[in-house]
């Protein structure tokens, strides 16, 4: 895939324009043709100037927005989300079977929505993708779990994704919000009905001098990170090893069956078809498909998936985006990032376009600092606080002008964009509307038949569920219990193997690895009854 220069002309310095922009009301408005701005650092054709050649500059960019914080009751509420139709996870009364899934849709779920720090209404990222329907098996015929951070399994078990259908992992990078319930899902799968091996995509090493000068360079890739992941999870999967963690017979996938880019291997010495057996899967971040196949990650002739990688710009050199494509469908999902050239690349995807460009948003440093301060009144830019949240911004994010900057560059638009990793609220939406609005015509709605000028937009909040077809793109909302104890079982077809620890007959042994020296019993020696064994 080769770059268009048509935006490269706006590359501001993260010091000057963001905060000439950001921080009044943060529309970092970087310039553009519904403005008719000039590039602040581009040559006279609209292209980039060499970076040996730049010389900032200051752009005349123009105030942000007037946006209204006075009404407390805003920020309490996403109301636009309250008016979606309802999504049931299970498909009939009983809550027995998964909700079905046209032959030729695919099915988006945020599971995970917000920006750290979390709220209760939001957990952090991860994003549920399902395509078609296998009508034998009745269940999607593929699913795959892109990001999983803090708090979202509850969220999976809710939605009726059990961990069987969570062994594909997609992860954009390391970041705690983005990778910390792969802890709870690797330990608890084989207890649950993932009895079979856990695959992890993800970025290579960051090739990162840390800090300057030092010499020292961290293995702090995707393998090690599973490597150590595997190690610190070492007491719990021993400790539930009388339980079985595999079946017979199971077909391991090969890089013929799923297009890695190379064969996996496990991370320890687990068998290589055990629930506990953690393969990683590591992708070179630099590459974008310049050269055609050099970023596939995922390639399943059987089902027809495909999913690419490219790189992205956050914190530190290694954050990747993913594009999933399916039977003329595609996704995108670009994890964490600033704006940058590949996002934008690939959701022109070569004059096709996308169906869906999930892409990250934050609000202003000033929004996100008065919010943490539970205020209603912006702080002085200058305070310690913005200022913090600025260089996080800077080096990380996304703000919403930049958004929709971006999304203006985007020909053909995408049919539906995904602002994600935002803290929404009736305030917050209404807001980075406007920031959004100043770049190109956006709708925000549930009508697919809008005008050639208009973008539709949406925000994503927990349990927003996205259909998607050739003909239609719809918006739900997941109707779910918070008292449900968990998804429905898909257990595996085959005949589990012994447990590690097991009694002769093969029976899992709970009492291997523990000492009843202690235990009061449920009978006495004389067979008097202290408590019911069977647990009344």
């Amino acid at each position: 895939m080769t770059h268009s220069n048509k935006t490269e002309s706006v590359d501001l310095t993260r010091r000057d324009a963001l905060k000439l922009s950001g921080l009044a009301l943060g529309s970092l408005a970087l310039g553009g043709n519904v403005l008719g701005l000039t590039g602040c650092r581009a040559n006279a054709d609209n292209t980039r100037i060499a970076e040996a050649d730049c010389t900032p500059t200051t752009c005349a960019c123009p105030d942000g927005p007037t946006c209204d914080w006075s009404d407390p009751a805003t920020a309490q509420r996403y109301s636009y989300f309250e008016t979606l139709e309802p999504f049931y996870p299970f498909s009939d009364a009983n809550a027995t079977t998964i909700a079905p899934l046209g032959e030729n849709e695919m099915r988006i779920t945020f599971m995970g929505s917000a920006i750290p720090p979390a709220r209760r209404a939001q957990q952090s990222m991860s994003v549920f993708v399902e395509v078609g329907w296998d009508k034998d098996k009745q269940m999607p015929l593929e699913q795959f779990v892109f990001d999983c951070g803090a708090g979202v399994y509850a969220n999976y078990a809710a939605m009726n994704v059990g961990f069987g259908r969570m062994n594909k992992i997609f992860l954009t990078h390391l970041h705690g919000d983005h990778m910390s319930d792969l802890i709870y899902i690797y330990c608890f799968g084989p207890s649950g009905d993932r009895q079979f091996p856990l695959y992890v995509w993800g970025p290579g090493p960051s090739g990162v001098e840390s800090p300057p000068g030092s010499g020292k360079y961290y293995d702090d890739g995707t393998k090690a990170f599973c490597a150590q992941l595997r190690a610190a999870c070492r007491w719990h999967s021993e400790s539930f090893s009388f339980e079985t963690s595999s079946y017979t017979p199971y077909t391991r996938p090969t890089q013929a069956t799923w297009g890695f880019p190379y064969e996996p291997t496990p991370v320890a010495d687990d068998p290589p078809d055990d629930g506990y057996a953690l393969y990683p899967v590591e992708l070179d971040w630099k590459k974008y498909g310049e050269e055609p196949g050099d970023n596939i990650a995922y390639n399943n002739p059987t089902t027809g998936v495909k999913i690419t990688h490219f790189p992205v710009i956050h914190a530190r050199k290694g954050s990747i985006g993913y594009k999933l494509e399916w039977r003329g469908l595609t996704m995108i999902y670009t994890g964490d990032t600033k704006p940058e050239i590949h996002s934008k690349d690939q959701a022109i995807n070569g004059g096709n376009g996308v169906d869906v460009f999930i892409h990250e948003m934050v609000v202003p440093a000033q929004v996100w600092a008065m919010k943490m301060a539970r205020s209603t009144t912006l702080p002085d830019e200058s305070s310690a606080l913005v200022q913090d949240l600025q260089m996080v911004q800077n080096s990380s994010h996304s703000p919403q002008g930049a958004f929709g900057y971006l999304l203006s560059q985007i020909n053909p638009r995408p049919r539906l964009t995904v602002a994600t990793h935002f803290p929404v609220a009736d305030d917050t939406v209404a807001c980075a509307m406007k920031s959004v609005q100043a770049h190109c015509n956006v709708i925000q709605g549930r009508d697919p038949k809008l005008g050639e000028e208009a973008a539709r937009i949406t925000w994503s909040f927990d349990l927003m569920v996205i259909t998607v077809s050739k003909d239609q793109i719809r918006e739900q909302r997941g109707m779910v219990t918070d008292y449900g104890f968990s998804a429905t079982p898909q257990l595996p077809p085959g005949t589990p193997n012994p447990a590690k620890y097991h009694n002769a007959d093969g029976s899992g042994n709970p009492y291997a690895q523990i000492d009843t020296s202690t235990e009061i019993p449920a009978c006495n020696c004389d067979n008097t009854c202290n408590y019911r064994a069977d647990g009344y």
